[in-house]
């Protein structure tokens, strides 16, 4: 694979990188794309967009294509449209890329993602056979038909279609079918949690902790400099995310007064900076075992 140190080697006459070309291959084919980073995560939002100041897509709750400039928002960022890809504000992005993604509800497509060998094989004695791309871990399936995303439907198994991206990794081999019941009815086993996933008990049993918020705008300035030292993180995202988390557990976690709400809004500041679902609820339970809640 390309490292980002190589890639300025690789730019042609033109100025195109090679991830760059890629896109504008698969933009033509009908998919949309978007440049990753290293970590296989999305850029992250330009100042304009940070902490969804603007207002996201909107808000990030309905598939389509983010409306900025720039790679912005995640897989929302994915477009079809080779002048935003080809253009100077896209540049700096495709000069730090490490890879190419897809969002497969954009062109139509459900991608089941299979993290290991026990997944594979579950997926080869239980699904209709179909395209088939092999992974650094696994394999991921492709069926014709969109539907809604959905993380851990089973162990090792994620569902990625709209409001999500996909690794561009090639063509793979086999034939595309449409997308079968059997994996639509994975998703609707999962359906849908009340909170973040890992989130399920923010506080000790009965929640009886002393509180140490004193009052209420104290807990709300603290979510609010958690929310901004994950917006503001440049590297090391996936240990800023963790850090954070592990703060504010360990400053409001026992005492019963951290909701949902908070919760989910350090989730989204966190999948705004290309930290996908899982993630997050590993880095949420990851925090709350190392303080015992």
């Amino acid at each position: 694979m390309t490292q980002p140190n190589d890639i300025r080697r690789e730019r042609s006459g033109d100025g195109l990188t090679a991830h760059q070309r890629t896109a504008l291959d698969l933009a033509a084919s009908g998919i949309p794309a978007l440049p990753l980073r290293v970590g296989k995560v999305p850029f992250g939002n330009c100042r304009r967009c940070a902490g969804n100041a603007c207002g996201g897509r909107p808000n990030m709750k309905t598939p389509g294509p983010c409306t900025c400039p720039a790679p912005c928002h995640g897989w929302a960022a994915a477009t079809t449209d080779p002048d935003v890809i080809s253009s100077g504000i896209w540049r700096r992005a495709w000069v730090r890329a490490a890879a190419v993604a897809y969002h497969p509800g954009g062109a139509g497509l459900t991608v089941v993602d299979l993290d290991d060998a026990d997944a594979v094989t579950w997926a080869r004695e239980t699904l209709p056979p179909t395209q088939t791309v092999p992974t650094t871990r696994g394999e991921h399936w492709l069926y014709l038909g969109r539907m809604q995303s959905a993380n851990a439907v089973r162990p090792g198994v994620d569902i990625k279609s709209t409001m999500a991206y996909a690794r561009w990794l090639g063509f793979g081999t086999g034939t595309m079918t449409p997308l079968p019941d059997a994996v639509r009815e994975l998703a609707a086993k999962e359906l849908p949690p009340a909170r973040p996933a890992g989130a399920v008990a923010v506080a000790v049993p009965g929640g009886k902790g002393p509180c140490r918020h004193r009052t209420p705008a104290f807990l709300e300035r603290g979510i609010a400099m958690a929310e901004q030292r994950i917006t503001e993180a440049r590297s090391a995202v996936h240990s800023t995310v963790y850090g954070t988390f592990l703060a504010v557990l360990s400053t409001h976690g026992r005492c019963g007064c951290l909701t949902d709400a908070h919760v989910a809004r350090l989730f989204t500041a966190a999948q705004t900076k290309g930290e996908s679902p899982r993630h997050c609820t590993d880095a949420w339970t990851n925090a709350r075992t190392r303080l015992g809640l």
